[in-house]
């Protein structure tokens, strides 16, 4: 079950955290696997540990927020069947504090950055005759967080976003799903607390892994998992969801 032999997968910010562990984990069930990134030492990283392990992969040095970069990237690569959007940056501030440049900037890179590939991808899902759309987005899009306003403003959008797309191209077998993690355990979780709280990053680790009712934080792995299963042929029937993976954060948090 869950095998993605012969399919071809392109995973935007396939070079580090979550992106990387979705990266891995789809090579692993057999699929090729493009990885975009920004950084290309992290994206080359990944294809090497891929390719260790008889995996194929390839990488490519893009900027998601350029729309045209990217749509060169992927006429070149050419036919795929599955599109993963992990780009993605974060951003810590309230409505009031949050400065023109950073709004732009979160904007640019989660929001136009799954438009743009969804909007370079799409004509290549089309001439194919399916595929297969996964947004990583948050629980930020469905409840309230302190202080990730503009990063709660993108995951919105890349919710309504996934909707729309699944409702759009049902009829051409192109489905689209998101995903909507609670605290992943990445490094860049593990920067934010050494920059934020020198000196109590043991107590801080603990006070936000403690914040998902399940007592800890997610491993990448785990969410590649899930994107894995909706990659799969054994998904087929579902498009137009959202599948929280946060550990009882929104349901049981009471």
């Amino acid at each position: 079950m869950f095998r993605l032999d012969h399919k071809i997968a392109l995973v935007t910010g396939g070079g580090s955290g979550i992106g990387k562990a979705v990266s891995l984990a789809l090579a692993e069930q057999g699929a090729i696997v493009h990885i975009l990134d920004l950084n290309i030492s992290n994206a080359e990283n990944a294809v090497h540990e891929i390719n260790a392990t008889k995996g194929i992969a390839f990488s490519h040095k893009v900027d998601v927020s350029e729309q045209q970069e990217l749509r060169s990237v992927f006429e070149k690569i050419g036919k795929h069947d599955i599109l993963v959007n992990s780009a993605g940056i974060s951003h810590i501030g309230k409505a009031d504090n949050t400065s023109a440049e950073d709004f732009d900037r979160v904007i640019n890179v989660n929001v136009k950055g799954v438009y743009n590939a969804i909007y370079a991808s799409i004509p290549l899902m089309r001439a194919n005759g399916s595929g297969n759309i996964i947004n990583i987005c948050s629980i930020a899009a469905h409840v309230g967080l302190n202080d990730r306003f503009a990063y709660s403003m993108s995951k919105g959008a890349v919710y309504a976003m996934t909707l729309s797309v699944a409702k759009d191209y049902i009829n051409e077998q192109i489905r689209c799903n998101c995903i909507s993690p609670a605290r992943v355990h990445t490094p860049f979780v593990d920067g934010f607390i050494a920059k934020n709280y020198p000196g109590k990053e043991a107590e801080m680790f603990d006070k936000l892994s403690k914040s998902q009712p399940i007592g800890r934080m997610a491993k990448p792995e785990e969410i590649a998992s899930l994107v894995v299963y909706l990659s799969s042929d054994e998904a087929g029937f579902i498009t137009g969801s959202d599948y929280a993976i946060d550990g009882g954060f929104m349901k049981l948090n009471n």
